[in-house]
C-alpha cells in the first residue's frame, strides 16, 4: 500500500496488471529513431545518385516518391503499434500489422529493386528489416497476449 493510503473494510483492493509488452514498446521506439536516420540518409543516397548516375527519364523521382511513401506508412506503423501497445488494444497492434506489409516491401524495394543499390543501403535496409521482422514477431505475441485477458 502506497505511503498516504488507507485501506477501507470492505473495500477489496484492485490489482491492476499490465498486458502491454516492454521489448515491443522499446523496438518500436528504437525503430522511430533509426527509421528516420534511414529516411535522411535514402535522402542524402538518392542525391550523391543523381548527382553522379545516369538514371532513365523519370526513374529517381519514382524512386524518391516512394522513399516519402515508405516514410508515411512507417511513421503509421508505428504510431499504430506504439498506442495499441501502451493502451493494450489489440486492433491498433493487428493495423499495425497490416501496415507492416507495405514498410516490408518498400524496404525490400530500396534492398533489392532499385536502379541502382548501393553497398550502405544494402546494410541500413538490413537493419531496417531486422527491426521489421523483430516487431512482427512481438506484435504477434502482444496480440494473443491482449486477446487472452
Amino acid at each position: 500500500m502506497a505511503t498516504g493510503q488507507i485501506a477501507r473494510p470492505g473495500h477489496p483492493r484492485a490489482v491492476t496488471t499490465s498486458k502491454s509488452s516492454l521489448p515491443y514498446q522499446v523496438i518500436l521506439y528504437l525503430n522511430g529513431f533509426y527509421f528516420a536516420f534511414f529516411f535522411i540518409a535514402e535522402i542524402l543516397i538518392y542525391i550523391f545518385k543523381g548527382e553522379t548516375l545516369p538514371y532513365a527519364t523519370n526513374a529517381l523521382a519514382a524512386e524518391v516518391v516512394l522513399v516519402f511513401i515508405l516514410a508515411g506508412v512507417e511513421a503509421l506503423r508505428l504510431c499504430m503499434g506504439g498506442k495499441g501497445n501502451l493502451t493494450e488494444n489489440a486492433l491498433s497492434v493487428i493495423s499495425c500489422l497490416l501496415f507492416t506489409l507495405p514498410a516490408l516491401f518498400g524496404t525490400l524495394f530500396i534492398l533489392l529493386w532499385q536502379t541502382y543499390v548501393l553497398r550502405i543501403e544494402v546494410i541500413l535496409a538490413a537493419i531496417q528489416l531486422a527491426f521489421i521482422g523483430l516487431e512482427l514477431i512481438f506484435s504477434i505475441i502482444a496480440c494473443i497476449t491482449f486477446a487472452s485477458q
